[in-house]
């Protein structure tokens, strides 16, 4: 005759398996999808890993190929901060410092809030202006007639 404690252990793990088996289903199945947008996005990030590749050497060799370009010029900085404070240095409106760096008045504003960064072209202007004084920038301003 069998023993009752030990049908009883085998029929409660049974049950417990039963269980464990129903509530684990709707894991797997929730699993089997986010494993195939996860190989997704593996794959996604590893294609423009590889654009990002290809992109920096283009560019690498088109900033080393700029025809007409010192390269002093490629380095410029700009802080809308310092511009601000050159201005004041050289005591002019933004009118003024624009007449002399070939810009208006209003982008001269719009730089030192930050709101813009002036173009390209603006930069050596700028920074060919650090190193003159209030009685050289007059100058320049009555050669322009304004």
């Amino acid at each position: 005759m069998p023993n009752i404690a030990n049908l009883l252990k085998e029929e409660i793990a049974r049950v417990a398996r039963k269980e464990v088996r129903a509530e684990t289903k709707g894991l797997k199945n929730a699993i089997a999808p986010y494993r195939a947008q996860i190989a997704d996005l593996k794959r996604r990030t590893r294609e423009l890993e590889l654009q990002i590749k290809r992109l920096g050497r283009v560019t690498a060799k088109v900033a080393a190929a700029a025809p007409g370009e010192e390269p002093d010029q490629r380095h410029l900085r700009f802080s809308a901060k310092g511009l601000a404070t050159q201005r004041r240095r050289l005591g002019l409106s933004a009118q003024a410092f624009g007449a002399l760096i070939g810009a208006s008045g209003q982008s001269v504003y719009k730089w030192e809030e930050g709101k813009t960064r002036p173009r390209a072209k603006h930069l050596p202007a700028i920074a060919a202006l650090r190193s003159i004084g209030k009685k050289e920038a007059a100058a320049r301003l009555a050669a322009l007639g304004k």
